[in-house]
């Protein structure tokens, strides 16, 4: 691998939020975001107390996400993060997949990578693209955070410091947690050749690739090892707090390690 220039890693980098808030196309994928949260933090987050507050629907609650794992949510004083956490847990990667799906593969098709790869390696584009598309989902984590711990604040204003404090926790977990689901996206834009057939790729990778995996294991079980393939395969352990420490973090590193280095081979030997 080439020698990375921090200099110019960062101005890739940093390029990528005036790709987002400064081009049609970005503005859109924030609008739609905007519209989303505003939504969630008014109904799922804002009605979390109201909701678990009647007898009839805790009871049901406890007993649902007692059976799928999830009761130690039910013990979070801050009702509003517990939601947030279960919302935004699922629905990040889901983003990723659309937000992320543009990273080269529009440089290509209008013949800028060539003038891009006379001034910076093509190392430096892709992982300065994939820091950049890091950078946005931590800024777009934060200010959904900043907003859950205001509308907590809003109803008790004493849980403001614990509420700050386990968002700092659901931050680090998340914005790990998004980094395959990045990645799988950066690998992607080195074989697609347009931001759509990067998604629809991504999509059948999940959905048939799961498929597969499940027929393999059904034959012989030492296949379900496969699913380990899959950004996302820790999430329902994740969600539930039931995580060991390499589950929660080694297995999205990891997977995000191997995605960035395959991505990093094949663009170094394919065509711009």
């Amino acid at each position: 691998m080439t020698q990375l220039n921090p200099k110019r890693l960062l101005n890739i980098t940093l390029f990528e939020l005036t790709r987002l808030f400064l081009t049609k196309r970005g503005l859109l994928a924030v609008a739609a975001f905007t519209i989303c949260w505003l939504l969630i933090l008014r109904y799922p987050v804002g009605q979390a107390v109201s909701t678990m507050s009647s007898p009839e629907l805790a009871a049901v609650a406890q007993h649902i996400f007692g059976v799928i794992g999830l009761s130690k949510l039910l013990m979070w004083p801050e009702a509003e993060l517990a939601m947030y956490w279960l919302i935004a847990l699922y629905s990040f990667p889901i983003f990723c997949l659309f937000l992320c799906s543009d990273q080269i593969v529009g440089d290509r098709q209008r013949g800028t990578l060539r003038f891009l790869s006379l001034r910076a390696t093509r190392s430096e584009i892709l992982f300065g693209r994939f820091l950049g598309q890091v950078l946005i989902l931590a800024i777009l984590i934060t200010i959904t955070l900043v907003a859950t711990v205001a509308t907590l604040a809003f109803r008790e204003s004493s849980l403001l410091l614990s509420g700050l404090n386990r968002s700092l926790v659901l931050f680090f977990y998340l914005v790990v947690t998004v980094l395959p689901f990045i990645a799988l996206m950066t690998f992607l834009n080195t074989i697609a050749r347009s931001s759509r057939l990067t998604v629809i790729m991504a999509i059948l990778f999940f959905a048939m690739g799961n498929i597969v995996v499940s027929l393999m294991s059904w034959q012989l079980p030492i296949f379900a090892i496969l699913n380990y393939i899959f950004p996302g395969v820790q999430l329902e352990q994740v969600a539930g707090q039931n995580a060991d420490l390499f589950s929660s973090i080694g297995i999205p590193l990891l997977q995000t390690v191997v995605l960035l280095v395959a991505a990093q081979r094949i663009f170094s030997r394919s065509s711009l």
